[in-house]
């Protein structure tokens, strides 16, 4: 179980260690490429030191690593502001994110798919402004006005990765209680209710509820997201929020078994099409 900043220095390491042998050098051999002792490169990989993205850069021009998407990839886990598209836009903000929520950002920029529980709000990137402005100020106190209206534009900003091409493809199991908990009043709920009933139409999105009458499920111990990269399963990590931080599951133990317990919770909940359903009748007083 790791902190973000922990958890992308081994899975970087781990990557450029894999590429490396792919490229059939030891290495003793890739130090001597880029003029570095041995132990450098050892460090690297094992995740024991940090790494500029500047090292990283020569390490992969070293390897021989033509692949634009996955060269980006890494280059973002080793802390690069290069790039372009929908990366990076959140360090305008970096005076207000705490590092643990820029870190989750940061994967959830690269991501090529997210699997997500929730069990007590809406995700955030299916939220209305008046529903994550409701939760933002609700789940941190002592917000003044100016701080609160940055969170907002975060959490809005991070939506684009929807509309984006390639767009993140999201899979959202939902807790009834999500949809029966009424954050900000019955007309924010309304008009949020509305915003799942489009975001669930979208081809990217699957939205399924998860109904009271399901009883206890595997879910119960609180909500997750899985992130995976289309580049490279290696680097596919399981996030748990708290209250005050975020812990990182990468073992391949841990994210075997989140997705299945994210499998099982999508055969326990309603389908796609009957969560629609049960959407639009709530607007009828369901």
């Amino acid at each position: 179980m790791q902190h973000g900043p922990a958890v992308r220095r081994r899975k970087l390491g781990a990557e450029l260690r894999a590429l490396r042998a792919g490229a059939g050098l030891t290495s003793g051999e890739a130090a001597r490429l880029v003029g570095w002792h041995q132990s450098k490169v050892s460090r690297i990989e094992t995740g024991a030191s940090g790494v500029k993205p500047a090292d990283v850069r020569l390490l992969l021009d070293a390897y021989r690593v033509g692949d634009a998407n996955l060269r980006e990839l890494l280059l973002v886990l080793a802390g690069s502001d290069e790039g372009g598209g929908r990366h990076h836009w959140w360090h305008a903000y970096r005076g207000v994110l705490p590092p643990t929520y820029r870190d989750f950002i940061s994967l959830e920029s690269q991501a090529s798919a997210m699997r997500t529980l929730e069990t007590s709000v809406v995700p955030g990137l299916l939220q209305t402004p008046e529903y994550a402005r409701a939760v933002t100020r609700a789940a941190v106190d002592g917000l003044d006005d100016e701080r609160l209206d940055a969170l907002v534009e975060v959490r809005l900003a991070r939506q684009d990765i929807l509309r984006a091409q390639p767009p993140l493809e999201l899979s959202a199991v939902l807790d009834e209680a999500v949809l029966r908990r009424e954050v900000g009043g019955p007309e924010v709920m309304a008009r949020q209710r509305e915003r799942l009933l489009e975001a669930a139409r979208l081809p990217q999105v699957r939205l399924q509820v998860l109904p009271f009458t399901a009883g206890a499920h595997v879910g119960i111990t609180g909500p997750f997201v899985i992130f995976s990269f289309s580049r490279t399963s290696d680097l596919d990590v399981v996030v748990l929020d708290h209250l005050t931080s975020s812990l990182y599951l990468e073992r391949k133990e841990d994210l075997q078994a989140y997705t299945e317990a994210f499998n099982t919770l999508r055969i326990h909940a309603l389908s796609p099409e009957d969560s629609l359903d049960y959407l639009a009748g709530m607007g009828d007083g369901a």
